[in-house]
């Protein structure tokens, strides 16, 4: 909202003599033709500072309109991926001209930043609903279970220059809200693949994965490594196998 008009130092000053004369505030807005709101904003700022002249401001006004406004931060919140030159680009089409960093200006007034999306596997409802199952099942299980356990699963390295970081606009405290996570699959290009194992005495061995991973490929890498891997572990001969559940 636009200031009205700058009162000058000079009638502060009057209205300030006025007012230690005795003068009441209605009295004081007749006689300088001034707004009575006016005049009790310039007495108040004498008494609370000492001092008739206009405060410092916090910063440069806004030039966005509440429904400008509304355009930018409804969209980062249905989908945080967005990137300020996106939105400008939406904005633009939709009539409303804002340089990218006003756009950004205007998320962290509102307590919106960018932030590094943190990585994490990308989950159905019926894969969380498993987990959970999984971890209420066994919560009571003995040490000595889980130190029987052989853990096995794929996984892959990314090359240089692939998967970089991405960001997303968040509020603190919500990086692991799903919808600012960045979800990960375990194919893809660019990367070496590793099959491998651990116990909770330590790792087994490690598969560098050749080619493409069917039924055959997994049912060789575990005629090499698996038995090998028991023995170094030295599990006995009651041990488990866990592995994940994709079907190979």
């Amino acid at each position: 909202m636009p200031r009205g008009k700058e009162i000058s130092e000079d009638m502060k000053k009057r209205v300030v003599t006025a007012h230690q004369s005795g003068e009441g505030y209605k009295t004081i807005s007749k006689r300088f033709q001034l707004n009575p709101s006016t005049v009790r904003q310039i007495i108040y700022k004498w008494r609370a500072f000492n001092m008739t002249a206009t405060l410092p401001r916090s910063g440069c006004p806004s030039k966005l309109s509440p429904r400008a406004t509304r355009k930018i931060i409804n969209p980062v919140k249905a989908n945080p991926h967005i990137t300020s030159t996106e939105l400008q680009t939406s904005l633009v089409a939709s009539g409303t001209n804002v340089h990218a960093s006003t756009i950004r200006r205007q998320l962290n007034s509102h307590g919106i930043h960018g932030r590094v999306a943190r990585r994490k596997p990308l989950l159905s409802k019926k894969n969380k609903a498993a987990r959970f199952n999984f971890a209420r099942e066994h919560l009571d299980k003995p040490e000595a279970f889980w130190e029987s356990i052989l853990w096995t699963d794929e996984s892959k390295v990314e090359l240089f220059g692939h998967n970089q970081n991405r960001h997303v606009w968040r509020k603190a405290n919500t990086v692991n809200e799903e919808k600012n996570l960045l979800p990960t699959v375990k194919r893809g290009g660019g990367n070496v693949k590793v099959w491998g194992c651990f116990s909770a005495s330590g790792p087994g061995r490690l598969h560098i994965i050749q080619g493409t991973m069917n039924s055959q490929a997994y049912q060789q890498i575990l005629d090499q490594n698996l038995l090998p891997s028991v023995k170094q572990l030295k599990l006995g001969r009651k041990w488990i196998m866990q592995q994940d559940n994709d079907p190979k």
